[in-house]
């Protein structure tokens, strides 16, 4: 067995990529369909809400607001927010339910935990849980060509009978 030496390249241009093909491959065009087919954003603004939430009570004590219950509940809060983001993302058939549960838990926040991350968590997490209560996923396109439910046209010159015109004009 010899080993060839592998060819010499030519003057040749490199041949260029097809650009109209349908199907690109690669991990960000992946992860682009894979994020269309549920609701993202719902789901990072959700998380991000419930993260500041969470770790809001765990800053220094100087910059936090109420110490004790606050922070246990603000904690709970962030952990339940960030449970709906992953169940928003993961489960996009539950997002109704989600959806609303992120909305009350990130008002709740408001009361039981600093201002509701200072407002901010609150805000992202009534956005995200809105955003994910009002996404719906996209209609398929609709199919061409033949099949069992195929509409005909009629004929140019056939005319449908008006409601006015009687099929039997007789009277009884």
């Amino acid at each position: 067995m010899t080993a060839e030496p592998p060819p010499e390249p030519t003057g040749a241009p490199a041949p260029v990529p097809d650009v109209s093909r349908p199907a690109a491959r690669g991990a960000r065009p992946a992860f682009r369909r894979w994020r269309r087919t549920r609701p993202f954003w719902a789901a990072l603004w959700t998380g991000a809400g419930g993260f500041v939430i969470f770790f809001l009570p765990m800053a220094p004590l100087g910059k936090i607001l109420q110490v004790g219950v606050g922070g246990i509940a603000g904690m709970a809060g962030g952990v339940v927010l960030m449970a709906m983001a992953l169940l928003i993302l993961l489960l996009p058939g539950q997002r109704h339910t989600a959806g609303v549960i992120a909305v009350i838990a990130g008002v709740a926040s408001f009361p039981l935990s600093n201002l509701g991350g200072l407002f901010l968590g609150m805000f992202l997490s009534v956005l995200g849980g809105s955003m994910a209560f009002a996404w719906l996923p996209e209609k398929p396109a609709p199919k061409r060509g033949g099949g069992l439910l195929r509409r005909t046209r009629t004929g140019a010159g056939t005319r449908l009978p008006s409601p006015s015109e009687s099929v039997g004009s007789g009277s009884v």
